[in-house]
């Protein structure tokens, strides 16, 4: 599945528990050797009852992410459109439907918003929880990197406002391990554009060049609208497609809006063996 262009392989882990989850990141995320993909994404049920499911994420490299908007809205499609019959109540809207998510994830439980339209997931709203500002990393990487922005969305992401978005495939590695960083770090490299959407490319820690970030966008419309170069709802533009922020001053969550889509299904056989369920 993929959200804006963010794909991850997923596996249910409830049906299907893996037992080297890491190795088979490596291996599976391989687009020449193994299916391709930014990562390997669990799903199973929650340990804990103020959730409803849990997820696990694992980026190509194997490091294990705390979490992943795109994944996340992947999930609230995968679950809702294959669970029969659906467990949780489905409210009636203005000409759609809606239900709600409680998804465990190493950054806390997140709430996802799905909107129905005759059956189908058409996008989903994450609530992402509040943003979390410090100051440990603004300075100036190099002559051609102005001050950065660090925002933390349960993972930690250092937003660079730039006319050339462009360079992130040439100083993005450099940024994820600067010594500023000890746990690396997600770069974004950001542009608003004359009718105020904001174009941003996203180097993602352990997995380099991603057609796009949920809480990379997230980091962006908040670091925007901190610096006055936008206001409390963004449009981010990256390279796999558009999301919608809102930085919600009710109550000081950032909601993502986007959407999410099956690419194809399977079965693989491979050296990792499943859990004993």
């Amino acid at each position: 599945m993929h959200g804006a262009g963010n794909d991850y392989i997923y596996v249910n882990a409830m049906e299907y528990p893996i037992a080297d989850p890491v190795s088979a990141a490596i291996a599976w995320s391989d687009r020449h050797k193994g299916i391709g993909s930014d990562g390997l994404v669990l799903i199973d049920k929650s340990p804990v009852p103020e959730a409803d499911y849990s997820m696990r994420i694992f980026n190509a490299d194997g490091s294990e992410a705390m979490m992943c908007g795109n994944a996340s809205r992947c999930i609230g499609k995968y679950l809702y459109e294959t669970t029969h019959p659906w467990p949780l109540p489905v409210m009636e809207g203005n000409g759609y439907q809606e239900t709600q998510i409680r998804l465990l994830t190493l950054s806390g439980v997140k709430t996802l918003h799905l909107h129905i339209v005759e059956g189908i997931v058409e996008s989903v709203t994450v609530d992402m929880g509040e943003p979390v500002l410090e100051d440990e990393s603004q300075f100036i990487a190099s002559r051609d990197i102005k001050r950065g922005v660090f925002v933390s969305m349960g993972n930690p992401h250092y937003v660079v406002f730039t006319d050339n978005v462009d360079q992130v495939g040439e100083t993005g590695s450099m940024l994820e391990h600067h010594p500023a960083f000890p746990q690396r770090c997600n770069i974004e490299f950001a542009h608003v554009e004359d009718n105020g959407n904001i174009r941003t490319r996203v180097w993602e820690r352990g997995s380099g060049i991603t057609q796009a970030c949920g809480t990379g966008a997230c980091a962006t419309a908040v670091a925007a609208a901190l610096t006055g170069r936008a206001g409390r709802t963004s449009q981010i533009v990256m390279d796999g497609g558009t999301l919608t922020i809102e930085w919600r001053e009710s109550d000081n969550h950032v909601y993502m809006t986007g959407p999410a889509e099956f690419v194809f299904d399977g079965e693989i056989e491979a050296g990792f063996a499943l859990n004993d369920k």
